[in-house]
């Protein structure tokens, strides 16, 4: 089962290859993972995607909150989360397929970012289902080039987590 773990660390050089250093000993793939600061410029959320079982991906949330610049971490697999993904695609397109590639683009509600005389770029923002799916109606046109974000995630509601509150009026 694909497991999204959050996981708030100080933003300091080097948090970010011990992480994934600690997967990579234990022998777990990380399918994606996005990094990026927070609402408090000291602090970055990491989103982690891993393949595992519930006691297996336990173990590992307990070896990474042992290092000393995780503050948190959380897996958000059984909350009511809302998660994305950004993908920019690349693909031909000539005066015969562009209009059919603008609908598609137009149903899947994503934007054409870059135009030129031989291929259009295509960003589109979704669950990793949405993604797949304008990739799998583009792929017939020719995709040139594809580069995908990973998942983003965050628990639905009002509040940020307690203990992220606690951390950023430190």
């Amino acid at each position: 089962m694909k497991h999204t773990l959050s996981i708030l660390v100080q933003n300091q050089a080097g948090v970010l290859s011990r992480v994934a250093a600690l997967f990579t000993r234990r022998g777990y793939n990380i399918e994606s993972i996005a990094v990026g600061t927070t609402e408090d410029p000291r602090i970055s959320r990491m989103t982690i995607v891993v393949e595992g079982d519930r006691r297996e991906v336990e173990q590992i949330t307990k070896n990474v909150h042992k290092l000393i610049e995780v503050l948190k971490v959380s897996d958000l697999t059984y909350d009511d989360m809302v998660a994305r993904e950004l993908a920019l695609i690349k693909v031909t397109a000539d005066s015969h397929n562009r209009s059919e590639i603008m609908q598609i683009v137009d149903i899947f509600r994503a934007k054409i970012v870059d135009v030129s005389e031989r291929s259009v770029i295509v960003e589109v923002t979704g669950d990793e289902g949405k993604v797949d799916a304008m990739i799998r109606m583009l792929r017939p046109h020719g995709i040139k080039e594809l580069a995908r974000t990973g998942k983003i995630a965050m628990v639905r509601g009002s509040k940020p987590e307690p203990s992220l509150r606690h951390i950023t009026s430190a």
